[in-house]
């Protein structure tokens, strides 16, 4: 397989499998019950969707699907910085949820149409989940942020610490720009549109300013991360780590 596109199939898996195991650290300590159930179902099916990446790879390289989230190094992954960041609370956490899911369910719309058959049935299963966490973060936001004083400042407080991440979702890698050359990628600014246009109207619903002149944080797709992403991982891989090769 051709590097870039193996690059592009890692980026489509590393973003959902790095958030679900941020969403992961919710597990037990949701607001209520019913919004904790919640939030481990959509960390539960963006894992399941980065799994389904994996195992395409896996059997193109001949490797076991646990090899790329098990074996690789930091500078290896290539998840965009958001994911990365920290739950902080509960608004942090809903509004970072919802730049994903901005960028994940148009994504997800174009890939549908990708040129790659294993990748666009792949979209075409994760779309109908993507819809509901879209609509499950939207509906968050604007609940916080047209709330109270202090959600509404809180809400806030999270878009403008956010919102510097967002953009790399839309800044196309080599490996994207060679992938939509190849008819595997979609168009990021076709994607990027759709994915303003939502994110935009959300906010404004929400009564939240959009802050202008915004400068872009970006690496993950080049293997530049935060510091968060090497404590993720760690965890993530320590059985594996520990005892090599360990099966259930």
């Amino acid at each position: 397989m051709q590097k870039e596109i193996k690059d592009f199939i890692l980026m489509l898996a590393d973003n959902p499998m790095i958030l679900g195991q941020r969403l992961g650290e919710w597990c037990g300590h949701g607001p209520i019950l019913e919004q904790d159930i919640a939030l481990t179902n959509i960390a539960l099916d963006i894992i399941g969707e980065a799994r389904n990446y994996y195992a395409y790879l896996a059997e193109i390289e001949g490797k076991k699907e646990d090899d790329y989230p098990m074996l690789r190094k930091e500078r290896a992954f290539r998840n965009v910085l958001l994911v990365e960041t920290p739950n902080g609370n509960w608004g942090d956490t809903m509004m970072r949820q919802f730049m994903f899911d901005c960028w994940h369910y148009f994504h997800l719309e174009a890939m549908t149409k990708s040129n790659d058959e294993r990748l666009a049935s792949i979209a075409k299963k994760s779309i109908k989940e993507a819809s509901y966490h879209l609509s499950f973060s939207s509906e968050w936001v604007i609940r916080l942020g047209d709330g109270t004083p202090d959600s509404h400042e809180k809400m806030q407080d999270a878009v403008e610490h956010l919102l510097p991440y967002f953009e790399e979702f839309f800044i196309a890698a080599d490996f994207e720009v060679y992938s939509q050359q190849e008819g595997i990628s979609p168009d990021l600014h076709v994607v990027k549109n759709k994915a303003m246009a939502k994110f935009r109207n959300v906010l404004d619903e929400a009564t939240l300013a959009h802050p202008q002149n915004v400068f872009a944080k970006k690496g993950g797709k080049s293997g530049i991360h935060t510091e968060h992403l090497g404590f993720i991982i760690s965890e993530l891989q320590y059985l594996q780590r520990a005892y090599p090769g360990v099966t259930w």
